[in-house]
């Protein structure tokens, strides 16, 4: 990464107190160009007050508080256009839970010197997860696999949530007109990358499941993923996704 570059490091988190000082802590050791922003949905075990902590004892944390539990989409959303008005270079989405490993953070600055948006896929050299039934890791390769067919998407990892982005591309978007939440929000996001013509580049990760903590994962994300990359599809024909 250049020396004049600054990344932001996006955490949505709910309930994620036995995580968030420690991915904090791994992300930061990763590059001293980079800040953390959590965006919390007022966890009830304390996460939030947990971040005001470290945000006061270094300006590289920082947080954004918000009244309830609105779902990932609009955290991210409310991220990006703190990020944006910050003036930051690049702009991240990742897990809170490590299973999206701070290793491969250098690996991301490096790609995203020469492409638009990068994407930490799960399945672009094999199938690399760790730790998830059969059940959910099958759920999770056709659902990629689905949603290739139906919107046209060139990549292996459309469902994936570590990403990042320049800060110029998400300026094109109009953010607050978005209003998926969960596996369509990722989708959604990288649709309208695409459909604008700016490059993305998918790069392997292993996905390690969650030691500590509650998934967020629920039957009504997996619905919403389902019908609405119809939606998405038609959106994309008639040109709003431009």
């Amino acid at each position: 990464m250049s020396d004049r570059k600054r990344a932001l490091i996006i955490f949505p988190t709910y309930d994620e107190k036995e995580n968030i000082e420690r991915i904090i802590d791994a992300v930061l050791k990763q590059d001293d160009r980079i800040d953390v922003l959590v965006v919390d949905d007022n966890s009830p075990d304390g996460t939030g007050q947990i971040v005001d902590r470290l945000a006061s004892e270094n300006t590289r944390i920082n947080i954004l508080h918000r009244e309830k539990k609105e779902g990932l989409g609009r955290a991210y959303i409310a991220g990006f256009q703190w990020g944006i008005k910050k003036k930051y270079d690049y702009l991240f989405e990742m897990d809170a839970d490590f299973s999206h490993g701070p290793e491969y953070i250098p690996d991301f600055l490096k790609a995203i010197e020469e492409y638009d948006l990068v994407l930490g896929s799960r399945y672009i050299s094999g199938v690399n997860v760790v730790n998830w039934p059969i059940s959910r890791l099958l759920l999770s390769y056709f659902a990629n696999m689905y949603t290739r067919i139906i919107t046209g998407l060139p990549v292996r990892d459309g469902t994936g949530g570590f990403k990042c982005f320049r800060r110029n591309v998400l300026e094109t978007i109009d953010l607050v007109s978005i209003k998926s939440n969960g596996y369509i929000f990722q989708i959604e996001m990288s649709m309208r990358v695409w459909k604008r013509g700016f490059s993305i580049k998918e790069i392997p990760i292993i996905f390690i499941d969650r030691q500590m903590g509650a998934s967020k994962m629920s039957k009504k994300i997996v619905r919403e993923a389902i019908w609405k990359v119809w939606y998405l599809r038609l959106m994309s024909i008639l040109g709003k996704l431009n």
